[in-house]
């Protein structure tokens, strides 16, 4: 697990939510509105500095008691084994990468763990579940795609030119620019993959999402900003729809 106390935080609550009786009717939000919001990014593009400036927000502006928000990258994968337990070891076996389709292969022939589409599966499941509570920030994992239907969803695409992207990861991974460019180009390659093996769509079409933030232009707090505006919008007009249907 994640050293990053937001984090770990986070799936405390997750936790929480689950294990206590009657905690979803704290929500701050008219019933069966229960806000989400998932991120989907170019590598590099930002979307864990972009979840730590949006965090604080939604807690402030749309949190309450009981109801703190969440956000879960990396951690999520690992969470949702171990939420349908299984050993937290088989994420080696499930990032967006191509190296993991060998892996997977290889485990399920002398039987390290179940086929990689039943994994996959369950996931998915946990990333719905997860999201019919609300409050929660994913980054990553097609979230945007599992979660559809439901309709307290607010779907972000984060972009960044290649440039902006090749000097993080430099950063990131300390080394040089060609190394940079290539880890680049094979994890969006994978992603890629990833979102049309597993669901027949583009992950790069921008009519899959509500918003879409070039973060070499916009700057963390300003996009954060953006999101909360809209979200508050679309929490409010399902809130006046709800009220209307009833």
């Amino acid at each position: 697990m994640s050293s990053h106390t937001y984090l770990d935080r986070g799936l405390t609550i997750f936790h929480t939510r689950l294990e206590t009786p009657g905690v979803a009717s704290h929500a701050p939000f008219s019933d069966p509105v229960h806000p989400f919001v998932t991120i989907s990014r170019e590598t590099c593009a930002g979307a864990t500095t972009l979840g730590q400036h949006l965090l604080p927000l939604l807690n402030e502006r749309m949190g309450g008691e009981g109801r703190s928000w969440m956000f879960l990258d990396k951690n999520l994968l690992t969470h949702a084994l171990t939420t349908h337990h299984l050993p937290e070891h088989l994420a080696h076996y499930l990032p967006e990468e191509r190296a993991s389709e060998i892996k997977s292969l290889i485990g399920e022939i002398i039987g390290l763990h179940p086929p990689l589409w039943e994994l996959e599966q369950r996931v998915s499941a946990a990333i719905f579940q997860i999201a019919q509570l609300g409050s929660v920030i994913f980054a990553g994992r097609a979230a945007h795609l599992i979660t559809r239907s439901l309709t307290g969803g607010f779907h972000l695409r984060l972009v960044a030119p290649k440039e902006a992207r090749i000097l993080r990861q430099q950063e990131l991974q300390h080394c040089d620019r060609a190394t940079a460019a290539r880890i680049l180009e094979e994890t969006d390659r994978a992603r890629r993959r990833y979102v049309l093996s597993n669901f027949d769509q583009d992950i790069d079409d921008p009519h899959a999402y509500d918003l879409v933030i070039n973060t070499g232009q916009i700057q963390p707090a300003t996009a954060a900003q953006l999101v909360l505006r809209a979200l508050q919008a679309r929490v409010g007009a399902l809130t006046s729809a709800a009220g209307a249907a009833r």
